[in-house]
């Protein structure tokens, strides 16, 4: 059933993303577990689609994702699940209001934006695209941050508590992935538990695997 919050009659949302992109998976991800009418409009990244006048119009660093809801145009993947779980998750599981689950949430937001990029995200960049990253430095920052993230998970089910956040959501998808970069995930059993209760979900849909893995 669709999402009850969506206004009937209301254009899908529109999602300018790249199948690769993990930053773009996280807003896919949100709007299929929200259950939220949307289109994917894949960005010609190779022929420099994200950096014409038009999408610079929108998105003024020129990256992907970005969201068009009805006119309401939103870039950053962690701000468009801020904007989707508020808009639209009326029970307000994904981003709790109470200041002390929000702050939760908010931290793993920033470890999304840090050693998640750093490490996981930054590893696959190097591998597939041949991004200008230090590989060996990437692959030390995994290491670590999974050593921490696998004792925190022993004792958790989700990142922010009991319940799956816009937290799970941010992180994820390229922890999910970083095999594909040549992190390991295999000696971290508590992380592996913790992907596979995020791909249990209701509308879980996951991140195409590079050809190139």
């Amino acid at each position: 059933m669709t999402n009850p919050a969506f206004t009937e009659g209301a254009n899908p949302i529109k999602l300018y993303w790249f199948p690769l992109s993990g930053h773009a998976h996280r807003a896919q991800l949100m709007l299929s577990l929200l259950d939220i009418p949307h289109e994917l409009i894949t960005v010609d990244l190779a022929g420099g689609e994200h950096k014409s006048p038009d999408f610079l119009a929108d998105h003024p660093f020129g990256q992907v994702p970005l969201l068009d809801d009805n006119g309401t145009k939103v870039w950053d993947s962690n701000a468009i699940l801020v904007y989707l779980a508020t808009k639209y998750d009326t029970a307000r599981t994904w981003l709790p209001e109470a200041p002390e689950a929000a702050a939760d949430v908010q931290k793993w937001l920033s470890v999304a934006a840090g050693p998640i990029f750093n490490g996981p995200c930054a590893v696959r960049l190097v591998k597939l695209f041949g991004a200008d990253f230090d590989h060996a430095r990437a692959l030390k920052v995994a290491e670590g941050l999974y050593q921490t993230m696998n004792e925190y998970l022993g004792s958790r089910t989700f990142l922010a508590g009991d319940t799956p956040t816009i937290a799970d959501v941010a992180a994820y998808s390229y922890i999910a992935h970083s095999p594909e970069g040549g992190a390991d995930l295999k000696p971290f059993d508590a992380i592996n538990k913790w992907l596979e209760r995020v791909e249990a979900l209701p509308g879980f849909v996951g991140m195409k695997k590079s050809p190139l893995a």
